[in-house]
């Protein structure tokens, strides 16, 4: 008999201890594990390097109004596949596992609540949910979020974040664009303020209408903002572009941006510029 056979039974006490999967969180920005609940409690913001990570509408709401406490207005009715489109997958049943993988009905979210004591209507495009892509869907609940503001004349903020536009819904999906320039039109014509904060990433479509025609534009510490891919517009004019083009900082820098905030002082941005342009003379 082993020595180590004879010890086995006295080594039975050191059993493997059952710990969460999701306890630590690897930085995408700086590549070290941070302590999962530090990261949460930091606005999901890397303590180490200052990443600020992809949060969701849930995340973003807590964050911005006023204590936490907002309404969610009803998920928008469309038709889920007007082009009956597939791939290699259905894409019914890819927006049953992006509403199973976030809980959420759409790439986009409107609620209603205040910010620094102002009543305001903020929505919250989820990259999360098919990269965020923009149908008919998300272009419907931009109209619902506008027509809010317009009803209850409030300030209506958009946190971007998408892809461009959601290909499996072909020109339908093209057709929003135009559709949310209108609904911002209407707002400028009630005197109501439109803000825009540009989050990581807002490409494609998004970027060509909604998401650059804010009264006030807002960034998120290095975002990525822009049309088209990097890559594609080398390729195309053969030439080499600048470091640190199309995000946020090198936008602020060339007139692109308002300001470049980080999230623990959106808030108290937001709450001072509605505050201001929502002032009664």
């Amino acid at each position: 008999m082993s020595w180590l056979t004879r010890l086995r039974p006295a080594l039975n006490f050191l059993q493997k201890r059952d710990t969460p999967d999701n306890l630590w969180h690897k930085c995408k920005g700086c590549g070290q594990m941070v302590f999962r609940k530090e990261l949460v409690e930091n606005l999901s913001v890397c303590p180490k390097c200052d990443h600020h990570e992809r949060i969701g509408p849930t995340e973003r709401f807590e964050q911005v109004f006023d204590e936490g406490r907002h309404t969610r207005l009803p998920p928008v009715q469309v038709i889920e596949d007007p082009l009956k489109f597939r791939d290699q997958k259905r894409y019914g049943d890819r927006l049953k596992a992006a509403k199973s993988q976030t809980h959420e009905p759409e790439a986009f979210v409107v609620a209603r609540g205040s910010i620094g004591g102002v009543d305001s209507v903020v929505a919250v495009q989820n990259f999360a949910f098919m990269g965020g892509s923009m149908g008919l869907a998300v272009g419907e609940a931009f109209l619902a979020g506008a027509r809010c503001a317009l009803q209850n004349k409030a300030p209506y903020i958009v946190f971007t974040a998408a892809g461009g536009a959601r290909m499996q819904e072909g020109i339908l999906s093209l057709m929003q664009m135009p559709r949310a320039t209108v609904a911002i039109a209407e707002l400028r014509e009630a005197g109501l303020p439109y803000i825009v904060v540009l989050t990581d990433p807002t490409t494609g479509g998004v970027t060509a209408s909604y998401a650059m025609l804010g009264d006030i534009q807002i960034a998120e510490p290095n975002a990525l903002i822009g049309f088209a891919g990097q890559r594609v517009i080398e390729n195309t004019i053969r030439e080499k572009l600048p470091e640190g083009f199309q995000r946020a900082e090198y936008l602020l820098a060339h007139g692109m941006l308002d300001m470049v905030t980080h999230r623990r002082d959106l808030r108290d941005t937001l709450a001072r510029l509605v505050g201001m342009l929502c002032r009664k003379h």
